[in-house]
């Protein structure tokens, strides 16, 4: 909108998105939230300087942060859906594709226990799709489907390679990130 009058820009707007925001209202966005400086400089993505300088800018910032921000403000769950939770069990396994991760797979051996925590809607990017709670053999079966075969053919001369003594999923996954021809998934070992 432009002057008093309550007119609209002549270009037809899409979306009711305001262009700026005040650096007065990301702090106080940040600490309705209860997030350090710190906390929601890694949740959008920035140096804690550009937040810092954000929040004592006089002028309107514009960007990405100004959508982010309504976001935010119109949905507060959404940190707490993608926040990463502590590692409790001996073994972390993060599941994602390019940069993005989609599961994190906790793993107690000892216990056979699997805990996940989805960060993604979508079933097909999802490690065990619908499965929220898998048992320990369907983690068992899900590690050997991010691996060559049991079967495959010269698998001795793959394992050399890969300076492995033996078949074990948990081992080629730690070696080759669960990487396989036919998709850009990868599966990332932690061990606590």
């Amino acid at each position: 909108m432009e002057g008093g009058g309550g007119s609209m820009d002549k270009r037809q707007r899409q979306y009711a998105i305001a262009n700026t925001i005040t650096g007065q209202e990301i702090k106080c966005l940040r600490k309705s939230l209860g997030l350090t400086q710190k906390e929601f400089a890694q949740f959008v993505n920035v140096s804690v300087k550009t937040i810092e300088r954000w929040e004592i800018q006089e002028q309107p910032i514009k960007g990405e942060i100004v959508t982010l921000c309504r976001l935010i403000r119109e949905n507060p769950g959404c940190i707490d859906r993608f926040r990463v939770p502590q590692q409790i069990e001996p073994l972390r396994l993060w599941y994602g594709q390019g940069e993005d991760v989609y599961t994190v797979i906790d793993v107690s051996p000892q216990h056979r226990r699997v805990t996940v925590t989805n960060f993604t809607q979508d079933l097909f990017r999802r490690a065990f799709g619908r499965i929220e709670s898998p048992t320990y053999e369907q983690y068992e079966t899900f590690l050997e489907s991010r691996c060559f075969p049991r079967t495959r053919d010269k698998m001795k001369l793959i394992l050399e390679k890969l300076n492995l003594p033996f078949y074990d999923p948990l081992m080629i996954v730690e070696k080759t990130e669960g990487r396989m021809a036919d998709d850009d998934f990868w599966l990332r070992v932690e061990r606590n």
